[in-house]
């Protein structure tokens, strides 16, 4: 694979990037609207590939918060077109990696040495390579080491890449007034989290710790003295990526035992430790050679707080949702429905939130739940397609729903996802007998 001696930092520089995307992008519209005027009966599907194609080779060389977003998108296959879903979900392990120069420059301005200064033997290609970092396999002493390097300047340039992306996300997202500045706060102080290499160390020693109880769940040992606020070093742990894994398995009871502990990792950090691991997929877990699930990245972790955990929850209960003034409240509490919204607008939002959450907490309304029911997955697409085509959704004020919301329901939908390519039968209940 092609490697990369330079990565576009400055504001001008990834503008310039963007905007030749968006020019191919044209291109591909025009190309297909030519074509349409021909034969009236094609459809969107190579427009869609050509488009997906563009728009990923534009990212993947400006690398950070630019690709992080094709990977967020990637997890939302209930949405986006499955060539953007394909493409994008090479975003979360295999990109153009930095040169093997490049990355002898990084350690010696974080770590003071050149890497076979520290290690014995150490991979000068990339072993992966996503959004924000890439891994590199080391041994030193007898033991095997991945170390992870992040590209130079991806934390100096996600607010000024957030900056070019608000307009775009305003519009489609319909984005109005001063206080849709919460969503975009959010995510670039998560974004920024993600590049703090310190912190990302001590949340992986704190969860591992924390989770290490839940079984067939592991964790890699983690090496403070070879890791800095750049480079972060872990033991190696052999196995494949969790979607190479779901593409060959036809073992059910593997299956199960690996959604098992995803799902029970997932609830206990959820209801115990009101925190959670934001960034679930595949790229972030391995499957080892005793279909151990292996958790190897905690670098967005998104802290839930009792003021949005309760009513979250409470939603989830089909009690209170079956129960209309208990329902109302609930979207108060959330920030679904506004104290200024017209009678049309809260009887919209309750309507459409009622059949959203009807549907989406399904999993949490019995003792058990198959994730591979592909009826449960196919009424989520249809929704999905529903709301994308509302003409009256569109014109309502779009800021709707407590900022928490942003990681909290892409955790679930990554999730979500990740059970239903396991075809994972769940004990919905299994994670409470770790809680003490």
């Amino acid at each position: 694979m092609k490697t990369l001696d330079k990565i576009p930092t400055g504001k001008l520089e990834r503008a310039g990037q963007l905007v030749k995307t968006g020019i191919k992008v044209g291109g591909n519209y025009v190309a297909y609207y030519g074509e349409k005027i021909v034969n009236p009966n094609l459809n969107r599907d190579k427009l869609n590939e050509n488009n997906a194609d563009d728009i990923y080779d534009g990212l993947k060389n400006l690398k950070g918060s630019a690709l992080k977003v094709a990977q967020m998108l990637s997890m939302d296959k209930s949405i986006m077109p499955q060539a953007y879903v394909d493409k994008f979900s090479l975003s979360q392990f295999s990109v153009p990696p930095l040169s093997a120069p490049l990355v002898r420059k990084t350690f010696k301005k974080y770590l003071g040495k050149y890497p076979e200064a520290i290690f014995d033997t150490f991979t000068p290609d990339a072993t992966n390579a996503a959004s924000i970092g890439q891994v590199h396999k080391a041994t030193k002493d007898g033991k095997n080491f991945a170390v992870k390097i992040q590209y130079p300047g991806v934390s100096d340039s996600i607010s000024s890449d957030l900056a070019l992306v608000k307009p775009f996300a305003t519009r489609m997202f319909n984005l109005k007034g001063k206080d849709s500045e919460k969503y975009f706060k959010e995510v670039e102080d998560k974004l920024l989290e993600e590049t703090d290499y310190v912190l990302e160390l001590k949340q992986s020693l704190e969860v591992s710790a924390l989770c290490g109880k839940i079984e067939y769940l592991r964790f890699p040992k983690y090496y403070p003295e070879l890791s800095s606020e750049k480079i972060l070093t872990m033991e190696w742990i052999e196995g494949e990526h969790l979607s190479e894994f779901t593409a060959h398995n036809e073992d059910r009871v593997k299956s199960d035992k690996i959604g098992q502990a995803l799902w029970d990792f997932y609830m206990y950090q959820m209801h115990h430790l009101k925190q959670v691991h934001a960034d679930p997929h595949p790229g972030n877990f391995l499957i080892d050679s005793d279909s151990n699930l292996v958790a190897i990245d905690f670098g967005c972790m998104k802290k839930v707080p009792e003021e949005f955990y309760i009513p979250y929850f409470e939603l989830a209960k089909p009690e209170i949702i079956d129960n209309p003034k208990l329902f109302v409240e609930k979207l108060y509490e959330l920030e679904i429905l506004r104290a200024d919204d017209s009678e049309n607008e809260m009887a919209y939002f309750t309507k459409i939130f009622h059949e959203l959450l009807s549907l989406f907490t399904k999993p949490f309304h019995g003792d058990y739940f198959d994730f591979s029911d592909e009826d449960f997955f196919g009424k989520i697409a249809k929704m999905g397609e529903e709301f994308a085509k509302d003409s009256q959704l569109r014109k309502m004020n779009g800021n709707r729903g407590s900022k928490h919301f942003l990681y909290i329901n892409r955790t679930f939908f990554g999730l979500y996802n990740l059970l239903h390519d396991l075809k994972a039968r769940i004990d919905t209940k299994s994670f409470e007998k770790y809680i003490e």
